[in-house]
């Protein structure tokens, strides 16, 4: 692989609930030659997450060091838990010919497409709120204060939709991931400069449907689930 291979890198972003990390852990299943950038975290372990397998759990002196050493693509501070994206991740996929997967935060996706303008990205919501909401109890045991904050955070961060590249609606899991898996494999083939076969028209097509002005009228209900309104320049 020639060294000037220029990795395509793909955001995803979702409000806690909305099943990001299923359909990522699909996506990398179905979708060869694409890395995954685990994230470097200074919050506790959860459940029977795993040190470089879920994140980089480090000190909150670790973290500042590779701050200051200019070591993270991006940042953010969420609920008091420091949260980064190394630059190694990038640098390592470029070596191998792969693209790279970013499971980032809003925060953290707004300061990717300012650093890497090209970068594409998907945005996952869940059907509605009562949705989410069934979903973040049934998923653990975190107290009553713990949910209702997650569901205003939700709130706050699915009126941001409207900067991400695709909108997916997890409604349907196989569906959800097979949408992804277009979405992924379309941008790879905008890159290839041949006539497409029918088969990557219809993955094009399928991806298409995804795009933000695609799915703008099918989004509104679920704004209004969280009484959220979406911005009218854009409408």
């Amino acid at each position: 692989m020639t060294p000037s291979f220029k990795p395509l890198v793909f955001i995803i972003s979702a409000p806690s609930g909305s099943g990001k990390s299923t359909l990522t852990n699909e996506l990398l299943k179905l979708v060869s030659n694409l890395d995954f950038s685990i994230s470097y975290t200074t919050r506790a372990p959860r459940g029977s997450e795993q040190d470089g397998k879920h994140y980089h759990f480090v000190s909150q002196e670790a973290f500042e060091k590779m701050i200051h050493a200019g070591e993270f693509l991006e940042h953010a501070n969420v609920h008091g838990n420091c949260y980064g994206t190394a630059r190694r991740y990038l640098r390592e996929a470029g070596r191998h010919g792969h693209d790279l997967l970013l499971d980032i935060d809003v925060q953290g996706a707004a300061q990717i497409k300012q650093t890497l303008t090209d970068a594409i990205s998907i945005f996952v919501l869940p059907p509605d709120r009562k949705t989410l909401e069934w979903r973040l109890r049934n998923r653990s045991e975190d107290p009553e204060d713990v949910i209702q904050r997650r569901l205003l955070t939700a709130s706050r961060e699915i009126e941001q939709y409207d900067k991400y590249d695709y909108i997916l609606v997890n409604d349907r899991l196989e569906e959800s991931c097979e949408r992804l898996r277009a979405i992924v494999l379309s941008e790879r083939q905008s890159r290839l400069r041949h006539s497409p076969s029918e088969q990557e028209r219809r993955i094009a097509d399928l991806a298409e449907s995804c795009r933000l002005a695609n799915v703008r009228e099918k989004v509104q209900p679920i704004l209004a689930s969280f009484n959220t309104s979406a911005p009218s320049a854009h409408l």
